[in-house]
């Protein structure tokens, strides 16, 4: 099968985001590294009442740190949201470690998909990077409430990856759900969705162990 061009591939990562960032995600793309795989499998939401597709993996290679540093504060923000889809788990970890924090809400997404992906270092670095949602941080927990809000089916579709996960590669050292770390992260992220709506949101977890 042929493989798409490099232009094809541009377009690709330009949907991934809001349409008024396409310019700076195309002067993203021109520091990044030729794709030796075409991004995979992309997954669509909708931001701000925008639709935006977000593959599921890319395989590029990461640029030079003195290239990344020479971009704005927003390309550079779009650079690790595009990494943070990486193949390798190592690379996403890098990266959903410098937005995790952010109150972007074309961020969000990025940050939600990994929250029901399977390396619990991940999970951990969400966890610190929405320490502040609760109550600090009013506006990351305003764009964190409005996605699940707009994409109730995806956030229904993470718990149940969040269990899955738990399940298959953690229930030996967290044996009973409530004490995973995941359901800690999946927990801060309803409280973000109860608050934007004023309404108790559906859960799809086991439920809270009775005292």
């Amino acid at each position: 099968m042929q493989q798409p061009g490099p232009l094809a591939i541009v377009e690709d990562l330009v949907a991934a985001f809001p349409h008024q960032l396409a310019k700076d995600v195309r002067a993203v793309s021109a520091v990044m590294p030729t794709a030796r795989i075409a991004p995979v499998s992309p997954f669509s939401v909708e931001v701000g009442g925008q639709a935006v597709a977000i593959p599921y993996r890319i395989y590029q290679d990461e640029p030079p740190v003195d290239v990344v540093r020479t971009l704005t504060a927003v390309r550079q923000t779009i650079l690790h949201c595009l990494y943070s889809r990486h193949s390798d788990g190592l690379v996403r970890q890098r990266h959903v470690e410098r937005i995790a924090g952010s109150d972007e809400p074309w961020v969000v997404p990025f940050v939600v998909q990994l929250a029901g992906e399977y390396v619990l270092e991940i999970l951990e670095c969400i966890r610190h990077g929405l320490a502040g949602l609760p109550s600090k941080r009013p506006a990351q927990r305003l764009a964190y409430g409005d996605f699940i809000a707009r994409n109730p089916w995806f956030f229904a579709r993470t718990e149940r990856r969040v269990v899955s996960y738990w399940s298959c590669y953690y229930r030996w050292r967290f044996p009973v759900f409530g004490t995973y770390p995941g359901r800690h992260l999946l927990e801060l992220l309803r409280a973000a969705a109860v608050d934007r709506t004023g309404r108790p949101w559906p859960r799809h977890t086991p439920p809270a162990p009775r005292r």
